[in-house]
């Protein structure tokens, strides 16, 4: 039940034939063969990628941290800017 047998993929052929029609068909395959062809390059380019990370997954040298100088306390007089008093009428 699970298996087509060779005349359910004469019937899909001839429904696919129909559908596309005889001129587009060298078309259809050409792009389905591209689109193939690019996915197995990037499929292979991940693997790659992947292989690599593996490598670079080992922690590196330690480098030493730079220290930043010690912060230098604000004065009032440059924080605080004098309000205006308000204006009556």
């Amino acid at each position: 039940m699970g298996s087509l047998s060779i005349w359910h993929w004469l019937i899909i052929a001839v429904v696919f034939v129909m559908f596309f029609g005889a001129k587009r068909m060298p078309d259809a395959a050409r792009s389905l063969g591209r689109s193939l062809r690019i996915f197995k390059s990037e499929v292979s380019q991940m693997q790659h990628e992947g292989k690599d990370s593996d490598h670079a997954s080992t922690p590196p040298a330690q480098q030493p941290v730079q220290q930043l100088p010690p912060a230098q306390p604000a004065t009032p007089s440059t924080t605080q800017q004098p309000q205006a008093e308000p204006k009556t009428l």
